[in-house]
């Protein structure tokens, strides 16, 4: 099982939904930066469980601690060891399942490929697993900001087919995009959504959604070609978070249906610098960052755990009625915003270390 990511800096993530804890190891990161539970703990809270009437009402504090690689609250250059504790697991609410794969969800491939799998909350698929990837997310995040000036926002665009209207991803902030929480800046719209998300969760279905996400003062030159392009990596990222189907950045699929005089970005001057008018191509040309801002969107799927009964079969193959009991999320989307976030992080600062590695080596 691959459950490491990046290059220079490179975390693994540990822990199912219903063991004793989950975490992260993270490996790379610089001595010197200053760092606490503090730091972290902002973006797990905005990912942890029962937040609000629209999530799971699975109640999880997901307080982090540091294990290793701090003293006196700066990092020393060694692994950092990062644990979050499972206090609120249910595993008896999934007796009913243990015979019978859910469908559409990952019961069914884990049992196949390993043999065996966690029958209770999911295992490594769960959500739950995401909190190594927010957490170290948040650790790559602040190096970036306070190293590079990186900013990194992410949104809810879409929940069903109630979509956002008139967003600027240029001046958008974090505080902004939580003051509801659908996390929808357009409060109209996210409106709209808290009713749908709200009535599928009283129904016991859910539904899916896209979430956006803006990567502002990326520097140029970030990206490894040919096949670890800047939006290739991006896109290996995100698709690793449960529940997505899609991926698009800059214009995406709006841009096939445009002529190339209409979808380039002609060059420009802006405060002596080179730049684009327009940004189709998203902040990256050539799989290597232009200095644009990076645009993203990313689809995720309606959960696939619903407490409505379902027509399928056991492992054995008979017929069987499926009723899940579980705590399960109606939709993911406001949740999602921290770890998109996060993982979009892990992406920039690797390949902006890899840059730096490079200049070191030219001559």
């Amino acid at each position: 099982m691959s459950s490491s990511f990046g290059s220079l800096f490179r975390v693994t993530t540990f822990g199912e939904s219903h063991c004793k804890a989950v975490g992260v190891i993270v490996d790379g990161c610089p001595p010197g930066l200053s760092l606490t539970e503090e730091d972290i703990q902002p973006q797990l809270t905005r990912r942890r469980p029962g937040q609000s009437a629209l999530s799971t009402d699975r109640q999880e504090a997901d307080q982090v601690v540091i294990l290793s690689g701090t003293e006196n609250g700066k990092t020393l250059g060694t692994p950092i060891g990062l644990q979050v504790a499972n206090k609120d697991q249910r595993p008896k609410d999934y007796g009913n399942m243990r015979d019978i794969p859910r469908p559409s969800h990952a019961d069914y491939t884990y049992q196949m490929k390993y043999g065996t799998r966690a029958s209770s909350g999911g295992g490594r698929s769960s959500a739950r697993e995401t909190i190594g990837t927010v957490a170290s997310g948040a650790i790559a995040a602040k190096v970036l900001k306070e190293k590079y000036g990186v900013e990194i926002v992410g949104w809810v665009s879409s929940v069903g087919d109630i979509d956002a209207q008139g967003i600027d991803g240029s001046t958008l902030t974090r505080d902004i995009v939580d003051q509801n929480i659908i996390r929808c800046p357009d409060h109209e719209a996210a409106a709209k959504m808290e009713k749908l998300v709200a009535e599928l969760k009283e129904a016991g279905d859910s539904v899916g959604g896209v979430v956006s996400c803006v990567i502002r003062n990326v520097p140029i030159g970030l990206g490894e070609p040919t096949f670890e392009k800047l939006e290739a990596k991006l896109a290996q990222a995100m698709l690793a978070i449960p529940a997505t189907k899609a991926f698009e950045i800059g214009s995406g699929f709006a841009g096939t249906r445009q002529r190339g005089s209409q979808h380039n970005d002609p060059f420009t001057v802006k405060e002596g610098k080179i730049g684009t008018l327009t940004n189709n191509s998203g902040g990256i040309q050539g799989g290597i960052s232009n200095g644009e801002n990076i645009t993203l969107r990313i689809g995720f799927k309606p959960p696939a755990t619903i407490s409505l009964p379902q027509k399928t079969v056991d492992f054995k193959g008979e017929s069987a009625i499926l009723e899940a009991k579980g705590r399960h999320d109606p939709c993911v989307v406001p949740r999602a915003i921290p770890i998109v976030e996060g993982m979009a992080a892990l992406v920039i600062l690797d390949m902006a270390f890899r840059q730096e590695a490079r200049k070191a080596l030219q001559y």
